[in-house]
């Protein structure tokens, strides 16, 4: 296929990865030729120093996004780039190049409007705090630069912009920030608002915990990590993480619906009642006085209380041991907003989830489960209405007991 000039000056994306390129050709040349590139991958080639790209990207003006991946580079020592070589430049891709942390704000200090970093492979140690450089970038990826650890982070923790940190694979096993304490937001990270640290080695709740102190975090990827994978409930595990962070919108891409949040914090209050009470938790707001060790270990938990009230006593029975004996519930069903409705009686299985409840009430009212609330009281707890909102929880997770009378709107 052949170019006219006119055809080439109008190229604005072009990708020429693997192709064998070494150097910038004949003086000018690419000025001449397209003068219009804003993106051009120059990855996997055979370009050798960095005063090669200096040449090309000083023939475009316009140039936004560059990708140098998988070239092995050699970068001076002297004095940076010349000013406004880089000037356009947003998007630099530099993985798997062999570059430092020293060579990275060498590249950088010439990038007046850089806004996204890509630095993964490269065996980098953060080894200083970047000083009137990457103060623009909003995306840093940092991906399988397994030389990095939670100090080294606290020197990028002060990136006025910066917006996404990717950490994936790189053997974190933990999270802190030591100037804020329970219950307080950290000054570091202060516009971070998505973090990925997948495939790393978390294996605590207390990092977790730690994530709640981040001012502007709204989204997080969490996968592959040791708590994540050694929890046989994945459902479970997840519902904790969105109790222990309270601004999360987003968790491993999913988004948060407002009903599973509300389900999940009273889930975690009710997982963890006895746990408070034993500590030193009560009902009574002036003797409610949980330890130290309590705090620390669920920071949100007294949060949570004044946002749902303290967990009743009658909700924090202990679940009994699925014996036979124990396997029906004996209940009685009501329909407040349907009076003509006749009170029925059915024996259920305490293990019976409350979707399966739905389905089952679905059938016998001729009514949609979409449509379908549920909600119980006891005698134990004359006055008191509690909602079954975790469809994927069971009818003993509620501490429903046998003569207790569900309630079912539609």
């Amino acid at each position: 296929m052949c170019f006219s000039c006119s055809q080439l000056s109008k190229l604005q994306e072009v990708s020429l990865r693997n192709c064998t390129v070494n150097g910038p050709g004949d003086k000018g040349g690419i000025a001449k030729a397209c003068p219009n590139v804003r993106s051009i991958d120059l990855s996997k080639n055979l370009l050798s120093s960095w005063d090669e790209v200096v040449d090309i990207a000083d023939q475009l003006k316009h140039l936004e996004v560059l990708n140098l991946s998988e070239n092995k580079l050699k970068f001076p020592s002297g004095s940076p780039s010349p000013t406004g070589t880089f000037s356009a430049l947003k998007v630099l891709v530099l993985n798997r190049i062999g570059i430092t942390w020293t060579e990275v704000l060498h590249c950088a200090s010439r990038c007046p409007v850089l806004e996204k970093l890509y630095l993964e492979s490269n065996g980098i140690v953060i080894s200083e705090r970047p000083t009137d450089v990457l103060q623009t970038v909003k995306l840093l990826d940092l991906s399988s630069n397994q030389l990095i650890d939670e100090n080294q982070l606290f020197l990028i923790a002060y990136l006025p912009r910066l917006e996404q940190l990717i950490l994936s694979d790189i053997g974190l096993a933990s999270i802190h920030f030591p100037d804020a304490g329970i219950g307080c937001k950290t000054s570091m990270f202060p516009s971070l608002q998505y973090l990925v640290l997948n495939d790393n080695r978390i294996s605590q709740w207390s990092s977790i915990n730690e994530l709640d102190k981040l001012q502007s975090l709204h989204a997080l990827s969490c996968t592959r990590n040791p708590l994540t994978e050694s929890s046989k409930d994945a459902q479970t595990t997840r519902q904790f993480i969105i109790a222990r962070i309270g601004q999360l919108r987003t968790l491993n891409k999913c988004a948060i619906q407002r009903e599973e949040r509300r389900g999940a914090e009273l889930d975690y209050r009710k997982a963890f009642g006895n746990e408070w009470k034993k500590a030193g938790g009560h009902q009574d707001p002036d003797k409610n006085r949980p330890n130290e060790e309590f705090l620390a270990a669920h920071p949100r938990y007294q949060s949570l209380c004044l946002k749902y009230g303290a967990p009743e006593d009658g909700e924090l029975k202990v679940q009994q041991p699925f014996l036979l004996k124990n396997q029906l519930l004996t209940l009685k069903i009501k329909h407040p907003n349907q009076l003509d409705q006749k009170v029925i009686e059915k024996q259920l299985p305490e293990s019976m989830t409350i979707q399966k409840v739905k389905g089952l009430l679905s059938r016998l009212l001729r009514v949609p489960v979409s449509e379908l609330l549920l909600s119980y009281e006891s005698p134990k707890m004359p006055g008191r209405e509690i909602e079954l909102e975790n469809d994927q929880q069971s009818l003993q997770f509620y501490s429903v007991e046998n003569g207790d009378c569900l309630l079912v709107r539609w």
